[in-house]
């Protein structure tokens, strides 16, 4: 059996970043521990993960000129993170009221209902309704 446990996310901050996806997002923080880089340098190991899920989002702080310039374009642009609840309209409301910036408003699609946001980057994500 295998799963996918982790993705990474290119980040500014570490604790913008936190703030965003704990209070706004209202993921838990899992880890959040002092590492190192391959070469030696100070980072942290920062997880955070919907409530209940098993998938969770590494942040990794942006390292170097070529990683911040990625930072908020890690999809070139499209959706690349979709964030599935069992109660949209409220995760909407939710999420409006903390100041997400939503791009398109809610709409019905087969999959279900969904509407497009922004994380703390710029990186943009779906909304999903957890049934059609």
């Amino acid at each position: 059996m295998a799963h996918l446990h982790l993705v990474a996310l290119v980040v500014r901050d570490y604790d913008r970043a936190i703030d965003f996806f704990t209070r706004v997002l209202d993921f838990d923080l899992v880890e959040d521990a002092p590492s190192t880089t391959n070469d030696g340098r100070p980072k942290r190991w920062v997880v955070v993960r919907p409530k209940g899920g098993e998938t969770g989002i590494l942040l990794a702080r942006a390292d170097g000129a070529h990683q911040e310039a990625a930072t908020g374009q890690q999809f070139a642009g499209r959706v690349g993170l979709f964030l599935r609840v069992d109660d949209f309209d409220a995760a909407h409301a939710r999420m409006t009221a903390a100041g997400v910036m939503f791009t398109s408003p809610p709409r019905s699609e087969a999959y279900g209902r969904i509407a497009v946001f922004l994380d703390c980057e710029g990186n943009k994500w779906d909304l999903l309704s957890s049934r059609p």
